[in-house]
């Protein structure tokens, strides 16, 4: 989703009210500097640091795009080992121009990586960065035998890809994350991130879990190189905390043709149902959301803002209606929650 532009402030306090006060609070690796609020920072000296890390990672990045690309060009810069995995003509631009960021929040550089087509050597953390269209198929990049017990780290959206993972490397360990982040690849191994935020959300999970340390180590890697990283205990917050506010917003900017200015006014009932429809499925799955706050949040939003599903539709790409839409109505089917709204801009997307 797009962000840019929101008052960090506003920001921050609406997201965090969506969660309940009896909820566990994320873990944040590293304060942010006093003349800032805690929703994310520019990245000082203090947290941002080049050069060869002490203790590098091997990463491997599949789908080096908006997101999966600033995550690769970030860590290369900290000193870490990352492996672009793409197919072959974006993997020779990456291998003879390197990874180019331009950010006002991070900085602009260029930087070596690896790229290749196929993962074939063992890696600490592969980071999971291409749509839920295309999911199934990149995977084909990643073999299981070759991933063994890695950390999955999926930054892709939806709710049910996480369990898809799960089912596809059962001895790896996959993450619950969610990034909140402006950032898009303009040409093969070009990226502008442009939001003055970059929030990545990681499931903890229990303390004594064996993945624990593991975890924590890519986690203040990731803190290292200037995300704002948050380590809720809650995977279903994690997942639902960005969810319920994401597919209300993609549903009706793509259905309406509209952006999100226009969403809100003219549209604000079905963006109010929407929304209420999607935190009751939430909190049925065990989420703690307040809707009321999600539509607080839509209302800090830039009223020029588009979400990436609308792009993709008019761009004659595959969209995630279906991990968006379709996983808010199966969501709603288990739990035996009539979703009205939701099921009439699901159908009017796709009949179209």
């Amino acid at each position: 989703m797009v962000m840019h532009g929101v008052s960090e402030l506003n920001f921050w306090a609406v997201g965090a009210a969506m969660f309940g006060p009896g909820k566990p609070r994320a873990v944040i690796l590293a304060p942010p500097p006093a003349d800032r609020v805690p929703m994310g920072w520019s990245p000082t000296l203090a947290h941002m640091t080049t050069g060869p890390a002490d203790d590098a990672l091997a990463v491997c990045v599949l789908g080096p795009g908006g997101v999966g690309g600033l995550v690769a060009a970030t860590l290369a810069r900290l000193g870490d080992q990352v492996t672009c995995l793409c197919g072959h003509d974006s993997a020779e631009v990456l291998l003879d121009s390197g990874l180019t960021l331009d950010s006002g929040f991070f900085g602009s550089f260029a930087v070596a990586v690896t790229a290749q087509s196929l993962l074939t050597r063992p890696v600490d953390v592969c980071f999971v960065a291409v749509k839920a269209p295309a999911l199934e198929s990149a995977l084909e990049r990643v073999p299981a035998q070759v991933l063994e017990a890695a950390l999955v780290i999926p930054l892709l959206n939806g709710i049910e890809h996480v369990r898809f993972l799960r089912e596809r490397y059962p001895r790896a360990e996959v993450v619950a994350a969610s990034m909140r982040v402006e950032s898009t690849r303009v040409a093969p191994g070009r990226i502008r991130q442009v939001s003055p935020f970059a929030r990545l959300d990681l499931a903890a999970g229990p303390a004594d879990a064996p993945s624990a340390a593991r975890l924590v180590r890519v986690a203040t890697h990731l803190t290292r190189c200037g995300f704002d990283v948050r380590m809720p205990t809650s995977e279903v917050d994690v997942l639902w905390g960005k969810f319920a506010f994401l597919t209300p917003l993609a549903l009706l900017t793509t259905r309406n043709l509209s952006p999100v200015g226009v969403v809100r006014t003219r549209y604000r009932a079905d963006l109010i149902a929407v929304l209420d429809e999607a935190c009751m499925v939430g909190r049925a799955e065990g989420a703690d959301l307040d809707a009321a706050a999600a539509l607080a949040f839509c209302d800090f939003l830039p009223a020029t803002m588009r979400s990436s599903m609308q792009r993709d539709a008019a761009a004659g790409r595959p969209t995630e209606i279906d991990a968006l839409g379709g996983g808010l109505l199966r969501a709603a089917a288990r739990h035996g929650i009539d979703v009205p709204v939701s099921t009439r801009l699901v159908r009017d997307l796709t009949t179209r």
